[in-house]
């Protein structure tokens, strides 16, 4: 079964913005790295996994957004969601950090991992802006026409939903967020989670006891932000 054949979106999201996947940019996008791969260039994520983020968090069980950028361009780290890496994979500093500010803010111990995947499964959409990229190269396949199908998304939750809290770290953040309506959902901005920008703001946020202060107001059920040991993650 080839790449292709394997990537599907997952069923619910696919009722809202699967025919944007039948746009020319997308068709364009698939196609570059339908070339790329036939260079031999090695792309991250592996291709079932580009769509993990809707796959773990069906479009109605969204409660939380947290945005991310492009995925992780080493080895073995990217896995379809945002600031999560595989289990056994290091914590990269960034994340490192959100873990440092969930013990500040929460009380919630330091896992010893940093898979995200029991996050998304609880109705955390952990979304890149960008859902590819290649091995090495930050940023490599910015503006090849992932920011519109994300944008779409994004845009489907904030009209079609409402009491979602979205979590907008970094300048990059706020601007794809920028269209989100406050007056329907709960916009939580700070600076980058980044050794270089995390101690200017985002250390002390304290977005994540705010998070589930907001969803229990409106009614919903708080988000566990705690992570299961990473011998209990299996092959997750």
């Amino acid at each position: 079964m080839s790449d292709e054949e394997r990537i599907k979106l997952e069923p619910s999201w696919k009722g809202h913005i699967g025919d944007y996947l039948q746009r020319p940019d997308m068709r364009a996008l698939s196609e570059f790295l339908r070339t790329e791969k036939r260079a031999g260039r090695v792309i991250y994520p592996p291709g079932p996994e580009i769509f993990n983020a809707f796959s773990h968090t069906p479009f109605e069980a969204v409660r939380v957004v947290i945005l991310g950028q492009d995925p992780y361009h080493g080895a073995g780290q990217a896995h379809g969601l945002c600031f999560s890496v595989r289990p056994g994979v290091p914590s990269p500093p960034s994340l490192v950090n959100i873990f440092k500010e969930i013990e500040r803010d929460l009380g919630l111990p330091f896992p010893d991992h940093g898979c995200l995947t029991p996050w998304a499964d609880r109705g955390v959409l952990l979304l890149n802006a960008v859902l590819t990229v290649e091995h090495s190269l930050a940023a490599s396949h910015q503006g090849k026409g992932w920011e519109g199908f994300t944008d779409a998304a994004i845009d489907a939750l904030n009209r079609e939903r409402e009491g979602i809290v979205f979590m907008l770290w970094g300048s990059y953040a706020q601007r794809k967020g920028q269209l989100i309506d406050t007056r329907r959902h709960a916009v939580l901005k700070s600076v980058h989670p980044s050794p270089l920008s995390a101690h200017r703001g985002f250390l002390g946020c304290g977005h994540f006891s705010a998070a589930n202060r907001y969803l229990q107001a409106n009614g919903q059920a708080p988000i566990d932000w705690s992570l299961p040991p990473r011998a209990a993650l299996g092959a997750a």
